[in-house]
């Protein structure tokens, strides 16, 4: 198969390969120990010269002198075969025999020297092929190291390209000829050995391409995953709605020692296993435990992948196809920390919502949509649907370009490939016509509204195509969608008169009054055409500039985006083109076009509302570039306020963030009010994705890269700077803001120019330029505040020497004289410098950086979370700080374990990063079960489910059917740590309201076990104490979030309530009445089973129910002598009996207590906590028996290793 050209700088690294071909430009290896024809010996290496048939015939002289001197004499054909050290004669006559004696005589002592010597290197080489033969053969190294390759050189070069490898000599060859039939008669045509490698490069990855398009819908071996996931399921164990997706033949290094087996790669899972002479090895990583994910090399590792969960390293290497296992890895843990910790943007995400429908063939179909639309700039909603490689005709420079044209469902996009940086954008709405061309060229032609026609040549089945782009034009031309094009063509050139009157057409309202339909920089700064200085002129220039550029390559969406687009942007957008350009460059013009009336219904609805946002919005109104005239007016301040409050109100899961009110405020000074909402949603929705969110995640994210790129292009500066966090923090409003906040209003202009167009590569390379710019003197900083110092005395000092703007609103103008001794720094030097230092960073790389420190920016974000939760529970707990770290990550994954397989899951729906640390995770009543039976002391009642369940309710103190950790450490503490006092108390709290509710399994073969149908029916049920009954719900509701916003006044009253809350007094509960005191005397007897005291614990618990009950009972007579009172003797016999029959006294004691409880009607008997307290302190083994100590740390253990399995069974 065809490789991806890498380099191979030892073409016989530790002389692993053999050659076996090569010519000027190609080498043919084979791996050792495979396709040789012996099992060793100088007879199974000598090749087609000597085969060692021993059948004698024409082959010539096998003897190691025969070649090395010319014999006197005539050698036999075939007269001997060395075998060893003996010499085995096949003579065909005697008279052979006597010649080939002679001949040894003359040539056999000459030669034994060198005969020595080739034997034993021979016999060396033999010893290393049959090492390596064998070693492959044990470690399975056949499914990763391919035995055959064939590597690109070019003379005089020691650098090797791997270029294609084989699994069989005859798959290699079919390679080997095709290159010799193909490419070496074109390669004498060039000049320079540059030239053949960049070609043959390009050539294979031509290959590489045509043969991945059919990669989507090439399905994989049935029977082979079949066999992969029956293997998955026996070895692992987990539950049967976890998906296996693919699984990879790898090596997992265990220390030094490398174990050979099987990488398999779940939805939620990454799990390993092996078993090779005897040793078993198991492993599995969830995937959101996964902080950092990347291939390494070292060494001993050519090629390794590198996982690293919970501060332990792991290393994978030996794959046959390396990228692809790393890229399906680094998909799917993002996926799963993005459906698990990030979940306000995966809901934006309705493809890969439902973890059961995930394939290895949808997450590559939508990795590269996501990578289509994000390149071209395109909806978010477009996925891409064909790739075709062709020549694109650029009719302005007269040659054919080659890229790849790729297709969506309402655009036509291509890039080139060799170099030439050109791109065409093609939306089906503009098409008016698609046509063959040349049959010879294969061509289709595509003609546009603008009367441009797109040649494309060399289209594989270009007449299937020409049918698909007719049939797909004619969908798109309905009425709706040609006048939504007609409006967005209209916005960038028509008045504003005509923008209203094409809105009209559509029946959309008149809003002329309430939008604003031209940029603020045309109302507070129009430009005179009379009156023009040097800057103008300056201006004018750059306009003519972009006019020669549209009227060669297009003027619109489908214009020729090239290499001369980029340096047209780099010197500055003209001010009358910049509202323009700045929405096609972003695709903010293709949403427009496809949303016409949108805006203008948002601004309805969203005006009026009041939201914890457009409270936030309010007040961030008048800092928005207060010193630009635009926005000390109304008109200004209300277009701001409108665009920000539509916006919120169109995603309210991110609302409203600080950056955003500076980021609108300059795209209204160039846009329209329409065009700015839609520019600002490119922003945050496309072009920095995540970064206005509540944690600013894509904004943390893109400063690692950053980080990581300040360290690959200044490493001076990184050994300079002890601590690697400056850079995030000073750079935080640099990626914010767009260095609108940093640098004068007239240079960060030109900052957005470049961002639009090149995205955050733009920032990235703009940002290292001006550290590179101030080296020197950060290197002479002693601390990060003079580092700030320099930084922003650097910002004060760029200019924009061409910019127009008037001197009242240019920043870097009004700067005092005593900043002088700063030299100046014009921002398009600046930019420009950035381009040329720093414009080989590729947007593949960015994003593959952003997806390698997603992981680590979320995990640090988690980690954050989990110190200040253990902050807080630390003091209301008495375990021990590591402990209570475990129990944490139990309880987190506990929370994790039931969003795996469901999509909607109640826990997973009430996920919210935005609320306080410990309300992000809880768990309902079924987790709390599976959690209380892995952890409890008590986990061996009989009752243990109706335990967990009045636990729960008695948790649930806003009755939200959900606990935090906090509540349920403090639940564990009681059980682990607290006195006898603490646990009899916690212990008759569950057996009266509100945690207490009369429980009874619907199936009577399960005894007291409880379904979850059941137990989450039991958990929801409404039952109030006497002391409940005037506290309202909105007093015990949580502080939750209504509509997008959160009551942050009830929050705080909790706080101080729980700050005032004092401890709970023992007389403040109410009694225990008959029923309940008959559960709570079951409990006891379910928890004193299996004790090594049971008897004498039943014999105490009988003692103790007969003496409440007769004190009870005189209690009640000396305060009411002519009531009558029903005898508790029955309540007292089925105390008494259950010890012995427990099985099938559960129910009989229940219909007692009921009858009992009838018969007495209102005067039912009942007892304080007091009352039992004193009782059972009587008794010596009761003390005894809740004092004992438990250990915390073997159940935790145990629970880690049981969790997953619990998830299992339930």
């Amino acid at each position: 198969m065809w490789l991806k050209p890498e380099e191979v700088l030892l073409k016989n690294a530790l002389k692993l390969w053999v050659q076996e071909r090569s010519n000027q430009y190609f080498v043919l290896q084979r791996r050792r120990g495979y396709g040789e024809e012996g099992g060793g010996g100088l007879a199974g290496q000598q090749g087609p010269a000597g085969t060692g048939s021993g059948q004698g015939g024409g082959g010539r002289s096998a003897c190691p002198g025969h070649r090395g001197q010319r014999s006197p004499g005539p050698a036999p054909a075939e007269p001997a075969r060395l075998v060893g050290s003996s010499v085995e004669v096949d003579a065909a006559s005697l008279g052979e025999l006597i010649r080939f004696s002679e001949w040894m005589d003359k040539n056999i002592v000459v030669n034994m020297c060198a005969v020595t010597k080739v034997w034993r290197l021979r016999a060396q080489c033999d010893c290393f092929g049959l090492l390596v033969g064998t070693l492959d053969a044990v470690l399975d190294s056949t499914s990763k190291v391919a035995p055959f390759r064939i590597l690109h050189q070019t003379p005089d070069s020691q650098v090797y390209w791997s270029i294609a490898c084989g699994s069989s000599r005859e798959e290699i060859t079919e390679h080997w000829e095709w290159l010799e039939h193909n490419v070496m008669k074109t390669l004498s045509v060039f000049d320079s050995n540059e030239d053949i490698t960049s070609f043959v490069q390009g050539k294979i990855r031509g290959l590489i391409a045509e043969e991945g398009k059919y990669s989507f819908v090439r399905e994989d071996d049935p029977e082979k995953f079949r066999e992969g996931l029956m293997k998955f399921e026996k070895c692992f164990g987990l539950p049967e709605q976890e998906k296996l997706i693919t699984y990879y033949s790898c090596s997992y290094w265990k220390g030094r020692v490398p174990c050979q087996g099987w990488l398999y790669l779940s939805t939620n899972f990454l799990s390993f296993y092996s078993f090779l002479l005897g040793a078993e090895v198991k492993l599995i990583i969830s995937w959101d435990e996964i902080s950092k994910l990347e291939k390494t090399s070292n060494v001993i590792l050519t090629e390794s992948i590198h996982v690293c969960s919970h501060g332990e390293d792991h290393y994978f290497s030996m794959f046959l196809h390396i990228s692809e296992t790393f890229l399906l890895m680094e998909q799917l843990a993002n996926y799963a920390v993005r459906r698990l910790f990030d979940k306000e943007t995966f809901e934006n995400d309705p493809v890969l919502h439902d973890p059961l429908q995930i394939t290895k063939r949808g997450l590559e179909s939508y990795a590269h949509s996501k990578h289509f639309s994000a390149f071209f700039r395109l909806p978010k909603e477009e996925s891409l649907k064909e790739v075709h490689e062709c020549f694109l005709w650029v009719p302005f420079s007269h040659y054919n370009t080659h890229g790849k044209m790729c297709i969506s469902e309402n655009y036509i996009c291509f890039a080139s490939q060799d170099g030439s940086l050109c791109s065409v954008i093609i939306p089906l709405r503009e098409v008016t016509g698609v046509d063959k061309g040349d049959p010879a060229n294969r061509g289709v032609s595509i003609s546009t509204k603008g009367k441009t026609a797109f040649r494309f040549t060399e289209v594989r089945d270009f007449e299937l195509l020409v049918a698909k782009l007719r049939m797909k034009c004619n969908a798109t031309a309905s009425p709706q969608h040609i006048i939504s094009t007609e409006v967005a063509a209209g916005s960038a050139t028509d008045s504003p008169k005509d923008f209203g009157a094409g809105q009209s057409k559509m029946g959309q309202r008149d809003n002329s009054k309430t939008v604003s339909t031209e940029a603020l920089m045309t109302v507070y700064h129009p430009q005179d055409a009379e009156n023009l200085d040097s800057k103008m002129l300056k201006e004018k220039m750059k306009e003519q500039s972009w006019n020669i550029l549209f009227a060669e390559r297009g003027h619109g969406v489908s214009m020729f985006r090239t290499k001369k687009t980029r340096d047209l942007v780099v010197r500055g957008i003209p001010e009358a083109l910049r509202g323009e350009l700045w929405l096609l460059f972003s695709g903010a013009v293709n949403d427009m076009a496809s949303n016409p009336g949108y805006y203008t219904e948002l601004v309805e609805k969203s005006l009026g509302t009041c939201t914890l946002a457009t409270d936030e919005i309010e007040r961030d109104l008048r800092r928005s570039l207060p010193e630009h005239p635009a926005f000390q007016s109304d008109t200004g301040i209300s277009a701001l306020r409108r665009v920000l409050t539509a916006y919120a109100f169109r995603n309210p899961q991110i609302g409203y963030c600080q950056a955003m009110n500076i980021l609108t405020s300059v795209l209204l000074l160039y846009a329209k009010e329409e065009e700015a909402f839609w520019l600002l949603v490119a922003v945050c929705e496309r072009m920095l994705p995540d970064y206005f969110n509540r944690r600013i995640i894509g904004a943390l994210v893109d400063q690692a890269v950053f980080e990581e790129l300040i360290r690959v292009h200044l490493p001076q500066l990184t050994d300079h700077m002890t601590d690697m966090t400056f850079f995030s923090s000073v750079s935080l409003s640099w990626f914010l803001t767009l260095f609108i906040s940093v640098l004068p209003i007239e240079c960060a202009v030109n900052v957005v120019d470049c961002f639009f167009y090149d995205g955050i590569k733009a920032i990235l390379q703009l940002g290292l330029a001006v550290l590179e710019y101030n080296m020197e003197k950060l290197l002479t900083c002693k601390d990060d505040a003079e580092a700030v110092t320099v930084l922003n005395r650097f910002f004060d000092s760029v200019t924009n020497k061409d910019s127009p703007l008037p001197p009242a609103v240019q920043q870097g103008s009004n700067l005092s004289d005593t900043k002088s001794d700063h030299p100046k720094v014009d921002i398009t030097d600046l930019i420009r410098e950035s381009n040329e230092r720093y414009g080989d960073i590729r947007y593949e790389d960015v994003e593959s950086l952003r997806c390698r420190n997603r992981l680590y920016v979320i995990q640090t974000l988690e980690a954050t979370t989990k110190q200040n939760v253990l902050r807080v529970v630390s003091q209301e707990v008495k375990f021990s700080p590591s402990d209570l770290e475990e129990l944490y990550e139990l309880f987190k994954k506990e929370h994790f374990l039931s969003c795996y397989w469901s999509v909607n899951s109640p826990v997973l729906q009430h996920h919210d990063a935005s609320l306080p640390y410990l309300e992000q995770y809880r768990v309902d009543c079924q987790q709390f079960r599976v959690l209380c039976h892995l952890l409890s002391p008590w986990s061996h009642c009989a009752n243990r489910d109706s335990l967990a369940l009045w636990t729960f309710r008695l948790m649930d103190e806003t009755s939200n059917c959900l606990i935090n950790f906090k509540q349920f450490a403090c639940v564990l503490d009681t059980m682990y740590n607290g006195s006898f006092t603490d646990k009899l108390k916690f212990l008759f709290k569950l057996h009266i309201p509100p945690a207490f509710t009369e429980v009874e399994s619907l199936s009577p073969s399960k005894g007291d076990d409880l379904s979850k149908e059941e137990l989450m029916h039991f958990s929801q049920l409404s039952v109030s104490s006497v002391g409940d009954s005037l506290e309202s719900g909105s007093l015990k509701s949580s502080p939750e979030k209504g509509k997008g916003k959160v009551d942050i006044q009830a929050y705080l009253k909790q706080w101080q309530d729980e700050l005032l809350k004092k401890e709970e007094n023992v007389k403040d509960l109410p009694r225990m009445n008959q029923s309940q005191f008959i559960q709570f005397s079951k409990t006891l007897y379910n928890l004193f089973h299996g004790d090594p005291e049971e008897e004498l614990l039943y014999r105490a618990i009988a003692v103790v129910t007969s003496l409440l009950l007769k004190m009870e009972e005189v209690g009640r007579r000396l305060q009411s002598p002519m009531s009558p009172v029903t005898s508790p003797v029955a309540v007292t016999e089925v105390a008494a009996e259950v010890p012995r029959e427990r099985q099938e006294e559960s129910s009989s004691e229940q219909t007692e207590g009921s009858r009992a409880q009838s018969l007495e009607g209102n005067h039912e008997w009942s007892f304080a906590f007091e009352q039992i307290l004193a009782s059972l302190l009587n008794e010596p083994a009761f003390v005894r028996f809740f004092e004992k100590p438990h250990d915390i740390k073997a159940k935790i253990e145990c629970a880690k290793n049981l969790q997953l399995k619990a998830r299992t069974r339930v």
